[in-house]
């Protein structure tokens, strides 16, 4: 049987928009980013914090998705409605580097992730990877605990090749097969 809702959890830059894009392609499921759908109003406007979790709470409702990000509030509700639990946990190092590459490429651009207006900017890039290494322990503790309190399928993964081996695994176990008639 496929799985029906995937929780992505991860650091920025640890590649869970890419991952949930993928899957969501691979087995056909909605796929639903925090920063798009939750956290981010178009041109860069924080949602305000008492919205997010009932939007939360309508995504999780539905009867298939693959979400992905953060929120550490929602994790609880999230995990609850999990079939399968990935977290992607990559060195800071190369969040780093991925985060300064992807700001670089997409320079001026919306990612297909983030709200309309929420171009990339050269000018934000120092306070986000100070964000970055400020939030790091804190928020892998988080990441840590919710992943060994999970009475789910689950997965952590450190290097993109495990990341690309699940995929192409996963995605294989749930494509039909074409049969000759």
């Amino acid at each position: 049987m496929s799985p029906r809702r995937i929780m992505i959890i991860g650091g920025p830059g640890s590649g869970k928009s890419t991952l949930a894009r993928q899957l969501g392609d691979a087995l056909d499921l909605p796929v639903k980013h925090m920063d798009r759908a939750v956290h981010w109003l178009p041109g860069w406007q924080e949602r305000p914090k008492h919205d997010k979790a009932p939007i939360v709470a309508r995504i999780i409702a539905e009867p298939a998705w693959v979400f992905e990000g953060g929120h550490s509030e929602t994790y609880a509700d999230r995990l609850a409605r999990a079939d399968i639990l990935i977290w992607l946990d990559s060195p800071v190092i190369t969040r780093l580097y991925r985060v300064i590459c992807r700001t670089f490429r997409d320079h001026g651009k919306t990612r297909p992730d983030m709200q309309d207006g929420c171009q990339e900017s050269l000018r934000e890039l120092p306070e986000f990877i100070l964000f970055i290494l400020r939030t790091r322990k804190r928020s892998t503790a988080k990441m840590r605990a919710l992943y060994e309190s999970a009475q789910i399928e689950k997965h952590h993964f450190t290097t993109f090749q495990d990341i690309n081996r699940f995929t192409a695994a996963l995605t294989a176990e749930h494509t039909p097969v074409l049969r000759e008639q």
